[in-house]
């Protein structure tokens, strides 16, 4: 009977260490930077606009649509950012956002077509 709390004390102990080693080692568990991504779209068609540029202020960082619509911005210091979107023959748009550490905030847009005289 000695033997076997003498394994089981052992056991405990060597399972607490190795739980508090890997709580302490230096990796960080959270995320410092957040992102965010979306879709530009057609106001009036809802179809997805390729090429549409995305430029974030004050980083001013640029994007590019895809050929679905879809844009992403990653890596972004928490704080509020202006996200304007431009595509020829349409009229811009802005959208504010405010950017969380380790959160992935999607931001949609469409734009309306320039009024043809």
């Amino acid at each position: 009977m000695k033997a076997f709390r003498k394994l089981f004390f052992i056991t405990f102990l060597a399972s607490g260490l190795l739980c508090l080693i890997s709580s302490c080692s230096n990796s960080n568990d959270y995320e410092i930077f957040g992102a965010i991504h979306g879709r530009v779209t057609d106001y009036e068609t809802g179809a997805p606009l390729d090429n549409a540029t995305l430029t974030l202020s004050p980083s001013g960082l640029s994007k590019q649509t895809d050929a679905s619509g879809y844009y992403e911005f990653k890596n972004l210091e928490p704080m509020q950012y202006t996200i304007t979107i431009q595509h020829q023959g349409y009229q811009p748009n802005r959208k504010t956002v405010y950017a969380t550490s380790g959160e992935d905030h999607q931001v949609d847009a469409q734009l309306r077509p320039i009024p043809e005289n």
